[in-house]
């Protein structure tokens, strides 16, 4: 088997580095257009998409073709989905009052303070989680029984984040039910369903990437983006928002934090 391709890996970063610079400034351009920063939660998948599309065409030649395919196929399915339903989402609507806070503390220009905060922040994270992708586009080597694995887990994950969305959806829309908390349907098995779906999509890809040499080294990419899910800006500000709302420790009482789970009896210990 040849070696990994390194000089044509090293030598994609810079058009990669190139490809989330553009995305991003069209982003900043288009949001102080509207004066809503949150748009750039809705380019957050396609800026995955646009990684992929760009480690793709490069890795031309170099990498397995069926291993290029399916990462930049389980990628593009993902950023897509999630960027329509963030943007449905937020048509309309004012800024996102997490974005209001933020710049709230803005010492000067606010869309200068968003570069710095937000955009910037992001487009980095954006580079690091995406290396699993990368890497993965150049590794040599057919798909194996791991890639499989990382398949299946990518569907897992796939269906609990649409599913999750789309019942929340849902109960959103009825004004019945506003003040309320969804514990039906998925919800029931776990707090965050959306949530736990993004990580084992993450999960899945890595196996993916890991199923041939040196994927397996990019293990901290998924690593990030599954903490921040799960315990710094995902799961934690939700449920620091959704607080003082009735019956939500009740919720918490019965209901897994994050991985699903079957409900809790009452008086069980929290998990």
């Amino acid at each position: 088997m040849p070696p990994f391709p390194l000089d044509a890996f090293l030598a994609s970063l810079p058009w990669v580095v190139a490809g989330i610079v553009a995305l991003l400034a069209l982003t900043f351009a288009a949001a102080v257009r509207q004066h809503r920063h949150s748009v750039m939660d809705t380019v957050w998948g396609p800026g995955f998409v646009v990684v992929a599309a760009v480690s793709w065409v490069l890795s031309a030649g170099y990498g397995d073709a069926g291993r290029r395919l399916l990462l930049l196929v389980l990628v593009a399915v993902w950023g897509v989905r999630l960027a329509v339903h963030i943007g449905l989402r937020a048509r309309g609507g004012p800024e996102d009052p997490r974005y209001v806070d933020l710049l709230a503390k803005a010492p000067g220009s606010r869309n200068a303070y968003a570069l710095r905060r937000v955009y910037l922040p992001q487009g980095m994270v954006l580079f690091f989680v995406s290396l699993t992708i990368q890497v993965g586009m150049f590794a040599i080597g057919n798909l194996g029984w791991l890639a499989f694995l990382g398949v299946l887990l990518w569907v897992l994950g796939f269906v609990f984040e649409t599913v999750g969305d789309r019942q929340l959806t849902q109960f959103k829309a009825d004004p019945a039910r506003r003040g309320t908390v969804l514990n039906t349907g998925l919800w029931r098995y776990t707090r965050h369903p959306n949530y736990f779906g993004d990580a084992a999509v993450w999960a899945g890809l890595y196996l993916v990437a890991a199923d041939s040499w040196p994927g397996v080294l990019t293990v901290l990419s998924p690593a990030v983006m599954i903490w921040t899910l799960a315990g710094k800006t995902g799961k934690p500000l939700t449920e620091k928002a959704m607080s003082g709302r009735p019956g939500y420790q009740e919720y918490i009482d019965s209901t897994s934090g994050f991985l699903p789970l079957p409900p809790r009896r009452a008086g069980a210990k929290p998990r």
